[in-house]
């Protein structure tokens, strides 16, 4: 066994506490200056809304602007490599929506792992999407649908905000679940899928809440379930998926995370701060109206969500033989 020397071992000890001194001392000045959450999509998508949303409460209370940066493109890819790129010093955030796990994927030739490359902050909230119909669809449950599906092979289609999104994922895991064949067409985000599922082009919906609820509240679209595990406080009459199809699960999801090496002190500083948001009444509302949940919880549960995520739709992806366009 090598002794090393008692002298050396205080100076190890003392640059140990020295550098996490240092650290606390970095952390306790944080933010010294305008912080930047990129956000992979245009202004007014969803995470446009939740990182504007809680980019005004962080900078409330964390006294720097939060700043949002859009920088859209291949399916929220751009906005994560800007971010798993940028400086681990926790001025560069990213709001992480669902399509990181789908598009680890999606896509062969990314130049990050987002897992690897990325720090889980904090979760902000879980979306359910809807199971819904266009009202001349003789259907009005899960069952029905079904069945009618499997007596009328090849009639149903179901509207997408393009190949490799959540809305997606939930109809092909709907049709691997259940056995049908709902037929797939894919548009360029979720406005035109909506209006033409309005309209009757298309039959069969599996869009997010946030997207759905003004329509199915003006009683353009009929609600047949919800796909989280548990029903939604938004639509508390409609049931799940799961009730009719066990183990049914498909949401969106939307969280912070920085740049991997970022100090742990800057990352809990913002996760409490995050969760200290989520509880607050008035940013509670404004996700409940949008038929969400709040996602509280440690950097870690995130970081799990995130794990999970990837892997459930890396094998939906895979079985279905799915490509991005």
């Amino acid at each position: 066994m090598v002794k090393i020397p008692r002298r050396s071992i205080l100076q190890i000890a003392g640059g140990a506490a020295l550098t996490a001194a240092s650290r606390a001392a970095w952390a306790d000045a944080y933010p010294a200056h305008p912080v930047r959450i990129i956000v992979g999509f245009a202004a007014g998508s969803t995470s446009d809304i939740l990182a504007r949303l809680m980019g005004q409460w962080l900078s409330e209370r964390l006294g720097q602007q939060f700043v949002v940066e859009n920088r859209p493109g291949a399916g929220g890819n751009v906005g994560a490599e800007t971010v798993v790129k940028a400086a681990p010093d926790g001025y560069t955030l990213l709001m992480v929506p669902p399509a990181v796990a789908a598009n680890a994927a999606l896509y062969e030739h990314l130049n990050f792992n987002f897992i690897r490359d990325a720090a889980p902050v904090a979760g902000v909230v879980r979306v359910p999407n809807v199971v819904e119909v266009h009202p001349s669809v003789p259907v009005k449950s899960v069952p029905e649908l079904i069945a009618y599906a499997k007596a009328n092979p090849h009639t149903l289609s179901f509207a997408s905000a393009g190949i490799g999104t959540i809305s997606h994922l939930s109809g092909q895991l709907f049709n691997t679940a259940t056995g049908i064949n709902l037929q797939h067409v894919p548009y360029r985000g979720d406005g035109p899928a909506m209006a033409d599922l309005i309209a009757g082009q298309v039959q069969v919906g599996f869009a997010t809440m946030t997207a759905s609820i003004g329509h199915i509240r003006a009683d353009r679209l009929r609600p047949l379930a919800v796909t989280t595990v548990s029903r939604s406080d938004a639509l508390p009459g409609i049931p799940s998926v799961s009730e009719f199809v066990p183990g049914y699960e498909a949401s969106s999801w939307f969280g912070i995370a920085a740049p991997v090496g970022t100090p742990v002190e800057i990352i809990e500083i913002l996760n409490r701060t995050t969760n200290a948001g989520l509880a607050d009444p008035k940013i509670e509302a404004r996700l409940t109206d949008m038929g969400g949940m709040r996602l509280s919880g440690s950097s870690a549960d995130f970081g799990k969500l995130i794990v999970d995520e990837t892997e459930k739709w890396g094998k939906v992806i895979k079985l279905a033989g799915i490509k991005a366009e």
